[in-house]
């Protein structure tokens, strides 16, 4: 395979500014984790700027080793009961008006988490008035019941990556399944129909542009609305490498055809990634007729 060369897009956007450094000595003294940081997100620095971040619930260590992550698979942690609170309270404190929730897999435990997740999505709607939730979680091992504690929690965006395509599922995510996943979104859908349901996947793992197109359409059969779409970059040397990295002439045609399929809300291109400005991904579903129209029939 032939490495391809770092286009000049690629920069390092970790950043060491006065806010920056507040952040992570809050989170350092609550004890709790980020996506941000433990996934390595080259978007680290200009969310911490705007004082946003993805908690990352249930500790830092997976159960799982998926080729593309940045996390480890390590021995599961003690869940840590006070973390719902530390988190509303951190909420409140960065004056967040869209809080955004994910996990590591936890296999081990017997609802996966989802239980965790709902008692943190409760925790923050009392501590912030007024604020949004999206949770983003793992499959829950396909556990349905699972799915609908974390579906009924209050969450305002229910978000579940399916990652990549179906063909490359065997390298990149080797304890996933694709149809899971789906089936995970519909279950949502069955369970809160006016709950808004987001995916999203990496590009530059070797599909190809009719893979992509084919991985929306399923993602639109099972009622998803928001689409996030970004490059695939390697956080460590024993991840996979990149195949390619993606023009940004191809994410403008991947956003446009999000769009032509019927999902409410598109980002797409190089360094988007799942939580990425999920703020303002909301501020635009919540002006969609239908979000409105959902909102009324609460």
């Amino acid at each position: 395979m032939v490495l391809q060369r770092l286009p000049a897009w690629v920069t390092n956007r970790s950043g060491t500014s006065e806010t920056t450094h507040k952040i992570k000595r809050i989170l350092r003294s609550r004890g709790l984790h980020t996506v941000c940081e433990s996934a390595l997100c080259p978007n680290l620095g200009e969310c911490f700027a705007r004082e946003t971040a993805t908690f990352m619930i249930l500790g830092d260590h997976c159960t799982r080793d998926c080729a593309f992550c940045a996390v480890g698979r390590d021995r599961p942690e003690t869940v840590d009961r006070e973390e719902p609170m530390k988190i509303a309270v951190t909420a409140r404190e960065l004056h967040l008006k869209h809080v955004v929730i994910t996990s590591v897999s936890r296999d081990d435990l017997p609802d996966g988490g989802s239980g965790h997740f709902a008692e943190t999505v409760r925790a923050v709607k009392e501590e912030v008035p007024g604020a949004t939730v999206e949770i983003l979680t793992p499959d829950f091992g396909g556990d349905r019941e699972a799915i609908r504690v974390a579906a009924e929690s209050g969450a305002d965006i229910y978000n579940h990556n399916v990652e990549t395509v179906p063909r490359l599922y065997s390298e990149i995510r080797s304890c996933a399944d694709y149809r899971r996943s789906l089936d995970l979104l519909f279950h949502v859908k069955w369970c809160a129909p006016e709950l808004p349901t987001k995916s999203g996947f990496m590009v530059g793992l070797g599909e190809n542009p009719d893979e992509v197109v084919a991985v929306m359409r399923d993602l639109r059969d099972v009622g998803c609305e928001i689409l996030t779409v970004g490059q695939y970059l390697r956080p460590r040397k024993k991840n996979v490498p990149v195949v390619e990295y993606v023009p940004q002439e191809r994410f403008v045609e991947y956003e446009r055809t999000g769009y032509e399929l019927g999902f409410h809300v598109v980002m797409s291109g190089p360094l988007v990634r799942s939580s990425f400005h999920a703020d303002a991904a909301m501020a635009v579903l919540q002006k969609s007729p239908q979000f409105c129209k959902n909102e009324q029939g609460h």
